[in-house]
C-alpha cells in the first residue's frame, strides 16, 4: 500500500517538481507502506473509506516501523471515484493487529497479544488477546550490544506519542511492572576503611 499524495499532484500538473512546495514537503520523503501476508486478504470500501483486512503471517514495513501479527486491519480515508471497485487511499485511521503483535521502532520494541493504532492521534493501545495471554510489554534495547536497558509491561498500555507519555492501566488487582537498570548500593559497605578514632586525651600531671 503506497501513499504519495503530492506525487499524485504532480502528475496531474497541479504542482510543477521545481515548485517550493514540492521541494518542501518531498524531501526527504518517506517511504511507502508495504503490507505482506500469506493468508487471504481483501478490501472493502464504501464512498468514503477503504477497510483492507490481511490473514497470517502479516508483514507490515513503512517509516521507522516493522510490524508483525496474525491479523491485521486496516481502515483509511478514500479519495477519487466512488464509484471505483478500488478506491484510492488517502490517510490511515486506524489499524488494529491481533494475534503474536510484534512492533520494532528503531531500539524500541513492543509484544502484545493486541494493538490498536491511531495515527491522527498519535496513540496506541496495547493489551492482551484475551484473558489467559501474557501482559503486553515495551522494551528499550542498548543500541551496541542488545541488551535490555528498561522493560515494563501490565494489563493495558497506552502510549501517546505526541506527548511523549505512556500510561498502564491496572485489571483484576495487577498494575504495571518495570525493569531499569541497577541503582548504585546505597547500602553500608563493611570493607570500607572506618575511619581512626580519636586519640585519648594526655593525662594532667599530677600537682605536688
Amino acid at each position: 500500500m503506497t501513499f504519495r499524495p503530492l506525487l499524485f499532484l504532480v502528475a496531474l500538473g497541479m504542482l510543477t517538481p521545481g515548485s517550493g512546495l514540492v521541494r518542501a514537503q518531498l524531501a526527504p520523503e518517506a517511504p511507502p507502506t508495504v503490507i505482506e501476508c500469506a493468508g487471504l486478504s481483501e478490501t472493502i470500501s464504501t464512498d468514503t473509506e477503504t477497510t483492507a483486512i490481511f490473514r497470517d503471517k502479516v508483514v507490515v514495513t513503512g517509516n521507522n516501523l516493522k510490524l508483525t501479527c496474525d491479523y491485521l486491519k486496516v481502515v483509511a480515508s478514500r479519495k477519487g471515484d466512488p464509484k471505483a471497485t478500488i478506491g484510492k487511499y488517502g490517510f490511515f485511521k486506524t489499524l488494529v493487529a491481533s494475534g503474536n503483535v510484534r512492533i520494532i521502532q528503531g531500539d524500541r520494541e513492543a509484544t502484545c497479544g493486541h494493538a490498536e493504532i491511531f495515527p491522527g492521534e498519535d496513540r496506541v493501545v496495547l493489551s492482551r488477546l484475551n484473558k489467559t495471554g501474557s501482559f503486553p510489554s515495551i522494551r528499550l534495547l542498548n543500541a551496541t550490544t542488545g541488551v535490555v536497558e528498561y522493560e515494563g509491561s501490565g494489563p493495558r498500555m497506552i502510549l501517546y506519542r505526541g506527548e511523549r507519555k505512556a500510561s498502564i492501566e491496572p485489571e483484576d488487582g495487577v498494575g504495571g511492572r518495570f525493569t531499569l537498570p541497577a541503582i548504585k548500593d546505597l547500602g553500608f559497605n563493611k570493607k570500607k576503611a572506618q575511619p581512626a578514632a580519636d586519640p585519648a586525651p594526655a593525662a594532667s600531671p599530677k600537682q605536688p
